[in-house]
């Protein structure tokens, strides 16, 4: 087995970043009226700015994978080349299409070499999953490099005219033509870009960061989906796919739009994650002490103090001072939230050799859970 080391990190958020006051201007008025939720959702997410692939007439500037591409290009130099890429495996949950895969529309923009492929999908880990996927090709010696990637171009799923003929239908049946909270919700959280994760099996770089574990943990064997997309969900809890429904209840029910159960997310995230974390240091045998930077993947700031105290309980408490977080300036990117804020970190000068770094991501899709623990080298 080899060792595994992050040596470099890129990044690309589209365009310039959008206010608050500007988000609607980028994504639509449905039914020409101002959403009620926007200001509740917002005040309680505190996301001051993030990025949209889109003009302000809602025009796509970028799609998915070039977006991606765009953060790889960030990784090359004169010690790195894309003639060099072994592996590329990418995480997003807004891929361009169905098929081909994420990671084959992206590779087919480096326009370099045959390179092995990886594509993750789901929620937010899909990003974390991409990365494991990288870490254990290196580590096992199947490649010597890998390029990871998380990314997410998801405005254009949040366009008013997206909704337009779910109002329509609302209005013959007489009923308030206002889209269910679930899905306007999510039109005031999520934004764009892409990060990307250069791995290696020799320490190259300034401050490369050695990769010790990563831990999954998956609770969807206990708990009904609670973050969707692609199909609705039934009283039963389980989801009826998008390919069971007629093509004109496609537009009319909104079915591809993404939808949140926020009742479920706020009863079981946060345990699940304090239980996940906990099992996790405690079979790597690692101190909460011994942690100088925490980067968790939160929505929204909501969630921090409930994160806090849920981590505290389970007898993991982590100083606030060594949380380290992007969500306010950048917002949640889904996937690439983790690489945005590694990245960052990574650039920030602040590291020094030996501190340990410990990412924490949840996914609400059916509650998943990724950590990863890093050396600075």
């Amino acid at each position: 087995m080899f060792e595994v080391f992050i040596t470099k990190s890129g990044k690309y958020l589209p365009n310039k970043p959008v206010s608050n006051d500007e988000m609607e201007t980028f994504l639509g008025l449905i039914n020409n009226t101002a959403s009620k939720a926007r200001r509740i959702v917002l005040r309680n997410n505190g996301i001051a700015t993030r990025y949209y692939a889109l003009d302000k007439e809602g025009n796509p500037t970028h799609n998915n994978a070039e977006l991606t591409h765009l953060a790889i290009q960030e990784l090359y130099d004169e010690s790195f080349s894309p003639k060099e890429v072994e592996l590329l495996s990418c995480g997003t949950s807004t891929p361009d299409c169905l098929l081909p895969s994420h990671a084959a529309m992206v590779h087919g923009l480096m326009k370099n070499q045959s390179v092995e492929l990886n594509s993750s999908s789901g929620v937010c880990n899909a990003g974390m999953n991409a990365l494991k996927f990288g870490y254990l090709s290196v580590k096992s010696g199947n490649t010597k490099n890998a390029i990871c990637t998380g990314s997410e171009r998801v405005s254009s799923w949040m366009l008013a005219d997206k909704f337009e003929n779910e109002v329509i239908n609302l209005q013959k049946l007489e009923e308030q033509p206002i889209i269910a909270f679930k899905k306007d919700f999510l039109r005031w959280m999520l934004s764009d870009g892409a990060a990307a994760l250069l791995l290696e099996n020799k320490p190259k770089g300034q401050n490369p960061l050695k990769i010790e574990w990563m831990e999954a943990f998956s609770y969807a064997h206990e708990l009904e989906a609670c973050m969707y997309a692609g199909g609705d969900k039934k009283k039963d809890g389980s989801i009826k796919p998008w390919s069971d429904y007629k093509t004109s209840e496609w537009l009319s029910e909104s079915v591809f739009s993404i939808k949140q159960d926020v009742k479920i997310l706020d009863q079981h995230i946060l345990v699940k994650g304090a239980l996940s974390m906990k099992q996790a240091l405690e079979k790597n045998k690692v101190q909460v002490s011994e942690i100088d930077y925490f980067l968790p993947h939160v929505s929204s700031y909501y969630f921090v103090d409930g994160l806090y105290k849920a981590l505290a309980a389970e007898g993991i408490e982590v100083p606030m001072e060594k949380w380290f977080m992007n969500l306010k300036r950048v917002g949640n990117v889904g996937s690439a939230s983790i690489y945005l804020m590694l990245e960052e970190l990574m650039n920030s000068g602040k590291l020094k050799k030996g501190e340990k770094i410990l990412l924490s991501v949840p996914e609400s899709g059916r509650f998943s859970y990724v950590y990863a623990y890093l050396t600075v080298c």
